[in-house]
């Protein structure tokens, strides 16, 4: 649980969006949210607390207790003065702290923040030009006139309009479609003065995510008719999509050039930034998310099989990306790269100082936080890292005992004379695995320590470890005393799931898990981070929070259970199809975010040479790995449970889909129950929050057979079994 002083922090930081422990009454409490802008699931983000608890401290139904109660009471008091009742003066602005320092080098990259609450009146015109409007049918036409909610509302001005627009062209006029169905005129006749109208005018962007970090710039996506009427191309050539960019000499990127505009390294691509230079401390940004160009992916923002985006109005389009930037952050890319600035976004490197000698700001390193690259560790780089270039003979394949093998479960094996008299085989998902093996786990911050000279295992220092565990045997492991058959369960120590054949660099969870199975460990050496922290913990809740807020606007809620969750699981992507495509989204951000710590060289230059990745504070593979290493002895964990309470065992495992024999085509007919009627003590457990289990599909043991004797051998199946062939995407 968090400390005070923590939670303190994060309250400080919702303060900055937008202590006496006397709370107002339950009516004032809403009040003041409402007015802030804010949402349940923030003030219980800032709080560790459920967004179900912050409902029942606005209705009177209950109280908070410490340390929230004291935390709760410093954020309404603060929301108090910024927002006084109608018939109380109006409290003095709080001072504005500087945006954090990132020096004169550093490339134009934002760190976008939570949306603000959609505004139902347009964007303020300037003197000579008149009000923003809507003309298209179907589109929600803004007003003047608000409800008693949205009057409320009390959003930052400068963001009035959302953190995008949908720019699309009909019949020669421009129109910019915002969130909340807002519409405005565009007049702009060129890509540069788009540009500076969105900067001047459209009042689009994000306030920051936290307090040290930077707002969004404003995004821009362009339509196939935007395209055609600002003289861009429909598509990339097959040169131009191998460089991700239009040549210098395209006359668009000419017109920018020649209005004094810039453009990032990146070029005028798919996601291109287009800046001019910074007003003091003020970013002028605007970055363009070229739709026909293929920048939504429709691998990860879209239905691969049957793209939706293309066709879908602007309106509608405004309304998913809207949503996505409201409950995780403002797109910057493929949603990997967007999960990697998130973790930069929660976790900001530097923040601004004030120096007491001369009064000025200055920039300060936070110690949450990644703040420089350090030198890497041989066995945890990939093998074109540069650091590697020389060591191995050309080809050669690296040992364990050679390099970090933290990966997911890729592992089968053949079902028993017991097993196939079941009838089908049930394979369940982990709701976002890997976001849920980021939660709570402590990882390095700073530089490895190299340990030598057999160093005695400390599971709090995170890194890696070389150590010898093929002496561990599952069939002595007792579990609630019993034991289980080691021979029909994975080895926790290796992604194939084959035991160990002696020593084997590991992260520090996959160690710490052979201790707690009761075994000894004697390292050889390591590589240890002494800096500590659960540097994703914020990371995982904002994702936690948008996954189920998004699954429960889908009829997906927290208090279902069995069949019920079953059901409305089968029945979500009918209820609402752009949530459906949003939930893609989320779970891929998650996934995608791990996985660009350890970003591979994608051919951008030849082997041992140092690619674009490798520059980045936040290249850091040794958390990658203990990511994934928490996340299969986690499964592991509850595998040799359910093994031990109702002797199931898998047959199959892949990454996080699990498939076990099953005399009953659902999740319900295997998984284990107590006398009660509740889900036996940790063995997987069916929901909707990250870390339960969902149905992914069922096939018959016959099918297996046929499918084995096809490829001429027992192979796995875990993730060709799918009700839902899109189930598990993203996980």
């Amino acid at each position: 649980m968090s400390t005070e002083n923590e939670l303190f922090s994060a309250v400080d930081a919702l303060l900055e969006q937008v202590a006496q422990d006397d709370l107002p009454v339950p009516a004032e409490r809403k009040r003041l949210r409402e007015a802030a802008g804010l949402s349940q699931a923030q003030i219980a983000t800032a709080l560790d607390a459920r967004r179900e608890a912050v409902g029942n401290w606005e209705t009177g139904r209950t109280e908070p207790r410490p340390p929230k109660r004291a935390a709760y009471a410093r954020l309404l008091e603060g929301l108090a003065q910024r927002f006084p009742a109608a018939d109380a003066p109006a409290a003095a602005p709080a001072p504005v702290v500087p945006e954090a320092f990132t020096g004169p080098a550093r490339e134009p990259e934002p760190v976008p923040a939570p949306a603000a609450v959609p505004s139902s009146r347009p964007a303020a015109s300037s003197p000579n030009k008149p009000a923003a409007s809507s003309r298209r049918p179907g589109a929600k036409k803004a007003v003047a006139k608000k409800t008693t909610a949205a009057a409320a509302a009390v959003v930052d001005p400068r963001f009035e309009n959302g953190p995008l627009a949908v720019i699309d062209c009909e019949d020669g006029q421009v129109s910019a479609y915002c969130v909340g169905g807002l519409v405005l005129d565009v007049p702009a006749k060129s890509i540069p003065a788009l540009v500076d109208w969105t900067l001047a005018e459209a009042r689009l962007g994000q306030a920051r995510l936290h307090r040290n970090g930077r707002d969004a710039d404003p995004i821009l996506v362009l339509t196939a008719s935007a395209l055609e009427r600002y003289g861009l191309p429909a598509a990339l050539s097959e040169e131009e999509r191998h460089a991700s960019r239009l040549p210098d000499s395209h006359k668009v990127v000419k017109q920018i050039a020649k209005a004094g505009l810039q453009l990032t390294q990146r070029g005028l691509g798919p996601w291109a930034r287009v800046f001019r230079e910074p007003e003091g401390s003020k970013r002028r940004c605007v970055q363009l998310c070229i739709l026909p160009w293929n920048a939504l992916d429709s691998r990860e923002w879209d239905k691969k099989d049957d793209p939706q985006l293309p066709t879908m109005h602007p309106a509608d389009l405004a309304r998913y990306l809207g949503l996505y930037a409201a409950r995780v952050m403002t797109p910057r890319g493929s949603t990997a790269t967007t999960g990697l600035e998130l973790m930069t976004a929660l976790r900001p490197p530097t923040r601004a100082e004030k120096d007491p000698a001369t009064g000025e700001f200055k920039r300060a390193f936070n110690d949450d936080a990644l703040t420089a690259r350090y030198d890497v560790v041989e066995c945890e780089v990939p093998d074109e890292h540069p650091v590697l270039e020389g060591k191995f003979a050309r080809h050669h394949m690296r040992t364990p005992a050679e390099m970090l093998m933290e990966e997911p479960y890729d592992w089968c094996r053949p079902l028993t004379d017991e097993e196939c008299a079941n009838q089908f085989l049930v394979a369940v998902d982990i709701n976002m695995s890997f976001a849920a093996a980021a939660n709570s786990l402590t990882v390095g911050l700073n530089g490895p320590t190299h340990l030598t000279g057999n160093p005695k295992f400390d599971a709090s220092l995170p890194g890696s470890w070389l150590v010898d565990l093929s002496h561990v045997d599952l069939s002595r492991v007792r579990i609630n005393g019993r034991t289980v058959d080691g021979d029909r369960l994975p080895s926790p120590f290796t992604p194939k799931g084959d035991r160990p054949e002696g020593p084997a660099w590991y992260a520090t969870p996959t160690v710490a898990y052979a201790v707690e199975l009761g075994f000894d460990v004697a390292p050889i050496e390591a590589y240890v981070r002494t800096q500590t922290g659960r540097y994703l913990d914020s990371w995982y809740k904002r994702l936690r929070d948008a996954y189920v807020e998004t699954m429960a606007d889908m009829g997906v809620t927290t208090d279902l259970g069995g069949s019920e969750f079953l059901e409305a699981m089968a029945r979500r992507k009918q209820v609402d199809p752009t949530m459906a495509l949003l939930e893609t989204a989320i779970k891929a951000t998650a996934k995608g975010g791990i996985g660009k710590l350890r970003q591979r060289s994608r051919g951008q230059v030849p082997y041992y040479e140092e690619y674009p990745a490798l520059k980045r504070e936040t290249w850091r593979p040794d958390i990658r790995a203990a990511v994934l290493a928490n996340q299969r002895v986690g499964l592991h964990r509850k595998l040799m449970k359910t093994a031990a309470a109702a002797d199931l065992y898998p047959t199959s495992i892949g990454t996080d889909a699990i498939v076990y024999p099953s005399p009953g085509p659902s999740p319900l007919d295997i998984l284990p129950l107590t006398d009660e009627g509740k889900p036996a003590p940790g063995t997987f457990r069916l929901g909707v929050s990250p870390g339960m289990v969902k149905h992914q599909g069922t096939q018959t043991v016959l099918w297996a057979e046929s499918q084995f004797e096809e490829r001429g051998g027992v192979f796995n199946i875990s993730n060709l079994i799918k009700t839902d062939q899109s189930a598990g995407e993203g996980e």
